[in-house]
């Protein structure tokens, strides 16, 4: 068989950046995608050629079939990578790619629609012969969901992700979950169909990766253990998984191997399944993802096999070149996932321009990552900036690894949870490998500083202190203007700043002596302990944590605060767009009721009145795009409760 001359990546950020790493490995020219937002994105750098996909709305752009069957058109190309996400399970664009004669670098439509469609996917698998979680579908959804009982999980049946899943624990909320879980299912995946499933408490999520081809050979490459999540969204991937013993991985595996043959499946896909974490012997296929995963890296440092290189030479008629018996799984590794998203916010998404940049690689350590200094992080994509990967013999030299790989990590200028998930993998339970899907919602409040160090603050001051000084400025200084603590008739007051890191309230510090500041560093002593930090204007990071430490102007703040109470006002947690008004000016409301939705990076977030009152102001309507901290609306107290 021949190999493809040129592909084209119908992605973006870091996955369309490690498919492109492949294709130049094998000598295939890579053709770019990319929307207005993205025209200097590194992943449009990265490869041979790219094209612009036109005016419409950045997430719109990559979703248009039309406009990337005739990019492929116009560059040559003979096949089409999807990447994941986007339309990497979509079974019309799959079928459009083959109508246009090229080549989808995936499984055939057919598959694609059969393992999307969950309902479907679960009757397939279990004819099959392979273990399903009880639950129920559409149109039955409400009444089967008060059959099982409280909990249950809803699950959208277009899409995965995470995206629309409920946990229900409550059945008197049952009817505002559905319509939530429909809302962002509409949104995410153009289809609002969903199903209802048993929820198995303190369950494990492990997943088998499977790689078929098309003369009929299908092996298993061993487990992924995904337990880790936050919000039905994996943070921590490793493999394999300290739970399985040989026996049982066998079994899974050849489980996996029979799902995949059961939808005729072709190429990299992913059997999922739900283990108790008490029995492991007892386990449930949830779904099969029909694309690359996020995690795919971890397997291919513990197997050796390139499974990107493998895709391409599927879809170009290859068979598999090895059998189940020459698969072994060497060493551990672990892949932690970099979001723009704040943990001391609630984890909510965040934004910004990347202004300080470092990424580890080597020694074991390889970063996957769509970023470089510069990149501007919107509200409009998923909030998955990067992945840090590390391999090692074992499993806690692996944890070790990786938590030195995040505190090297950089990302100044965008809130992430780079210093979270290094706190995490120091957790006792994950140290032991007692994990379950919800240990990191039972203990994410106990990995999140409840207030900034004071070193951070007199870095800052360092900051400014060194800004205002004379040598820094250049030429001629009004000696007024510097902050030397002169006084009349008496000692020099050392200078102090006032200062405010976003969400909390300021603080006024004074600079420590013998700081050392530069332009991408700070170091200061504090009570006799040496700090550094990586700096990057008014932002300073170490360990993987970063704050944006600001000026503070109490008089301004004043002015601007003086048309809201702060108890009144109702501002946005995040940049995003406003999905959903509940509420008009004037209208009576109680304490937490539902007012407004805003949706940032597919993620809905409900905003409530603090109190019972009158709504007195209401400054958006849907559609509207919204700023972190604007305020959206205004609740009044009543009289007789003020």
């Amino acid at each position: 068989m021949t190999m493809f001359d040129t592909v084209l990546v119908a992605n973006r950020g870091e996955i369309a950046v490690r498919v492109i790493r492949t294709l130049r490995a094998l000598g295939v020219r890579s053709v770019a995608v990319y929307s207005d937002a993205d025209a200097d994105a590194r992943h449009v750098r990265e490869a041979d050629t790219a094209v612009r996909l036109g005016p419409a709305p950045a997430a719109e752009s990559y979703l248009s079939v039309e406009r990337l069957i005739e990019a492929a058109r116009r560059t040559g190309a003979q096949a089409v990578h999807p990447g994941y996400g986007f339309l990497a399970e979509n079974a019309a664009f799959a079928r459009a790619c083959t109508e246009a004669g090229l080549v989808f670098i995936g499984p055939p439509a057919s598959a694609i629609s059969l393992m999307g469609d969950k309902i479907r996917a679960k009757e397939t698998v279990k004819a099959a012969g392979v273990p399903v979680v009880p639950g129920a579908a559409d149109p039955e959804l409400a009444a089967a969901a008060r059959e099982l009982g409280a909990p249950v999980l809803l699950k959208p049946s277009a899409g995965g992700g995470g995206k629309g899943m409920r946990l229900v624990r409550d059945l008197s909320t049952l009817d505002e979950e559905i319509a939530a879980a429909r809302r962002e299912a509409r949104s995410s995946f153009g289809d609002d169909t969903l199903l209802v499933e048993r929820w198995i408490d303190r369950p494990r999520h492990i997943e088998i990766q499977v790689l078929a081809d098309t003369h009929g050979n299908v092996v298993h490459l061993g487990e992924r253990e995904c337990s880790l999540q936050r919000r039905h969204q994996k943070i921590i991937e490793e493999a394999p998984s300290v739970l399985l013993t040989p026996e049982i991985r066998e079994r899974m595996g050849a489980a996996a191997v029979e799902a995949a043959r059961s939808c005729g499946y072709v190429g990299a896909g992913t059997v999922e399944f739900i283990v108790p974490g008490v029995d492991p012997s007892s386990y449930y296929f949830m779904e099969m993802n029909t694309r690359l995963q996020v995690e795919h890296p971890v397997t291919e440092l513990i197997t050796g096999i390139d499974l990107v290189e493998w895709q391409l030479r599927v879809a170009a008629g290859e068979a598999l070149s090895f059998a189940q018996s020459d698969i072994t799984l060497t060493g551990h590794a672990i892949e932690a996932r970099i979001c723009a998203e704040d943990p001391s916010r609630g984890f909510l998404p965040s934004g910004g321009t990347v202004l300080s940049l470092r990424e580890p690689q080597g020694d074991g350590v390889r970063t996957d990552s769509g970023l470089r200094q510069g990149t501007e992080v919107s509200s409009v994509y998923d909030p998955m900036l990067s992945k840090v990967i590390v391999h090692a013999p074992d499993r806690p030299t692996a944890l070790r690894r990786l938590r030195a790989a995040l505190a090297d990590t950089v990302t100044l200028g965008v809130p992430t949870n780079a210093g979270f998930l290094r706190r995490l993998l120091a957790h006792e339970s994950v140290v032991s490998g007692d994990l379950d899907t919800g240990l990191v919602e039972r203990d994410a409040d106990g990995l999140v500083p409840k207030s900034v160090p004071d070193e951070v603050y007199a870095a800052a001051a360092a900051v400014r202190l060194a800004g205002l000084a004379p040598a820094s400025r250049g030429g001629w200084t009004d000696p007024f203007s510097v902050p030397s603590g002169w006084r009349l008739g008496g000692e020099p007051a050392p200078p102090a700043f006032p200062l405010r890191v976003p969400g909390l309230d300021p603080v006024t510090v004074g600079a420590p002596a013998g700081a050392e500041v530069t332009d991408a560093s700070v170091t200061v002593t504090v009570d006799g302990v040496t700090h550094h930090f990586h700096r990057a204007g008014a932002w300073l990071g170490r360990d993987g944590d970063s704050w944006h430490v600001q000026d503070h102007d109490p008089v301004a703040t004043a002015l601007s605060g003086a048309a809201h109470s702060g108890a009144d006002a109702l501002a946005a947690p995040m940049p995003g767009t406003v999905t959903v008004v509940k509420v008009a000016v004037g209208d009576e409301v109680e304490a937490g009721q539902s007012l407004l939705v805003v949706e940032a990076m597919k993620m809905e977030h409900v905003i409530s009145a603090p109190h019972a009152g009158t709504v007195t102001e209401l400054d958006v309507t849907p559609g509207a795009t919204v700023a972190m901290d604007q305020v959206l609306a205004v609740v009044t107290p009543r009289e007789e409760d003020k």
